[in-house]
């Protein structure tokens, strides 16, 4: 059975950039989680989850712990990380394994890279 609409958990201890984020993504036909932290993520599990997007710089459990869970976890989910901080962005790009958004960024672009993403899930493949 294919899901409607694909789920994208968006994690953020700001709770405006939460609730744009999450509302950017239901308005263009998602299913957006919030969690304003990575452990609340964590403990609700990833099973349901298509993708995540998550600030880098959070208190507790960063953005980057989150990604690397999430591989070690389910190595083909994808996770894209946020930040306001150029240096937090490079370290990102650096590191590898998820893209790396900085802020403010283009919501076209994080779409269409969402879109991407997540083809093959709403494709049902």
């Amino acid at each position: 059975m294919t899901k409607a609409r694909a789920t994208i958990a968006v994690v953020d201890d700001d709770m405006r950039m939460l609730e744009s984020l999450s509302d950017l993504l239901e308005a263009s036909g998602y299913h957006a989680i919030s969690f304003q932290s990575a452990t609340a993520l964590i403990e609700e599990g990833l099973r349901e989850v298509d993708l995540i997007v998550a600030d880098i710089g959070m208190p507790g459990m960063d953005g980057f712990e989150l990604r690397d869970i999430a591989q070690r976890e389910r190595p083909s989910l994808p996770v894209f990380l946020i930040t306001g901080r150029h240096e937090l962005a490079e370290r990102g790009r650096i590191r590898g394994g998820s893209q790396v958004f900085r802020k403010p960024f283009d919501t076209g672009a994080l779409l269409a890279a969402v879109a991407g993403a997540l083809h093959p899930i709403e494709q049902g493949e």
